[in-house]
């Protein structure tokens, strides 16, 4: 039973490691894809961005105003004050609370929009520095990947007896063996063909008298009598 229970754990060990396998062999593509979704994504945050901060500028010019309409109409009724006219001073002082009443609401929407751009620029900012160190991460994968694969192919090449590699180092040795092998070929027949010729006409030179054959004892004993007179 013992054996048996290791038999299934390698194979399901072995169905593990296949499993991660295929999912590390899709991770860089899954990864490019999420980066394609993220951009995309980023594009329409910052549309969206854009459209916010355009009606945040509307909402501040109302704001805007309002509060000059307020400071204005706040003079006027200080005037009528001035004046004694109660009845002006209470029409404008009306006014002003009609103002008011339509700033409280635009002042409340334009601190929405404030805190929402606020919010949307620091959600962009930290998802583009994501994107981007995600990004470097990927592009170190890939290039890791490629490197080790090439170091992968150039082993499996020079590694082993049958390799292509040293098949065509040994085919490379043995083609200079055999140049040389020709070379000294030539040369020894050059060699041969230039001593058989150099005999050949020593041997022509001495019947024509043009040099002398071999010694004998008669040229010795006169060149020495010559010598000695």
């Amino acid at each position: 039973m013992s054996i048996l229970r290791k038999l299934i754990t390698a194979v399901r060990g072995g169905a593990t490691e296949v499993g991660e396998a295929i999912v590390d062999s899709q991770a860089i593509r899954i990864l490019d894809q999420e980066i394609r979704n993220s951009e995309s994504s980023l594009v329409k945050a910052k549309q969206e961005l854009t459209n916010i901060m355009a009606q945040k500028m509307g909402v501040k010019r109302k704001v805007d105003d309002l509060n000059t309409k307020i400071d204005e109409h706040m003079n006027y009724a200080r005037q009528a004050l001035s004046k004694k006219d109660e009845g002006l001073a209470g029409e404008i002082a009306q006014k002003i609370a009609e103002f008011q009443n339509d700033l409280d609401p635009q002042t409340a929407l334009l601190d929405s929009y404030v805190a929402s751009v606020k919010q949307l620029k620091e959600t962009i900012r930290k998802t583009e520095n994501s994107l981007s160190t995600m990004k470097r991460e990927v592009a170190i994968v890939k290039s890791t990947e490629s490197v080790q694969k090439a170091q992968s192919a150039l082993a499996s090449r020079t590694s082993g007896s049958n390799s292509s590699m040293l098949n065509a180092s040994e085919s490379i040795k043995r083609i200079k063996e055999r140049q040389q092998n020709n070379a000294d070929r030539m040369n020894a027949a050059l060699e041969m063909e230039k001593d058989a010729t150099g005999d050949d006409l020593a041997a022509k030179m001495q019947a024509a008298g043009i040099i002398s054959g071999k010694s004998s004892s008669a040229d010795i004993l006169s060149k020495l009598r010559t010598e000695s007179k």
